[in-house]
């Protein structure tokens, strides 16, 4: 595999993240640049951190990984979709606050889900005796940089949508997961 298709590799595995990061700027009514950078930054590191996982492992769990991660991934992105859509729908007795607040247990959660079928590429890597680091970098830095911008990108069209922005994220959110479902599952 050369550089090119290490590129493009990259920018296929970074498309769960850079579309869940578009869900929280949606969320964001002011842009937080700290906030944007520990969200982009998480999925970035996990991104990168699931195929050096998958390489160590080797082929040896291939068979289980591969078998469970596409319903890990549509339960956890499920749960959090779900919750923003609740919270969207029955609205808080206080009113919204004006800065956006991070919750880390959600953003592993959602690092989490969208990384795990990165996993299985740390596998190809070992039997294709990929360069690891320069990999694992790629990959890491494309999803930091895309997961940026669709924070940014979430956040221009998000102040408009006001609370219609929360419901929408959440349905991207399950969405998602269904995809994911239904490619692991080989329907598409």
């Amino acid at each position: 595999m050369g550089i090119t298709e290490l590129i493009l590799l990259s920018f296929g595995l970074a498309m769960d993240a850079f579309s869940v990061s578009v869900c929280k700027g949606l969320s964001m009514k002011k842009i937080d640049y700290t906030g944007g950078i520990a969200t982009a930054g998480a999925f970035g590191i996990f991104q990168a951190g699931m195929p050096l996982i998958g390489y160590f492992l080797g082929s040896r769990f291939e068979t289980y990984i591969t078998s469970v991660s596409h319903w890990i991934a549509f339960l956890l992105l499920g749960i959090i979709g779900g919750k923003m859509l609740v919270e969207a729908m029955l609205g808080d007795e206080t009113d919204a606050p004006e800065e956006y607040h991070l919750h880390y247990g959600e953003l592993l959660i959602l690092a989490l889900a969208t990384s795990i079928d990165a996993l299985a590429v740390g596998i190809v890597f070992a039997a294709a005796e990929m360069n690891l680091l320069l990999s694992v970098s790629v990959i890491g830095i494309i999803t930091f940089l895309l997961s940026f911008a669709g924070i940014i990108i979430g956040n221009r069209f998000g102040g408009r949508l006001g609370e219609k922005a929360e419901i929408a994220g959440g349905v991207i959110l399950i969405l998602i997961g269904v995809k994911l479902l239904l490619e692991g599952l080989g329907i598409l």
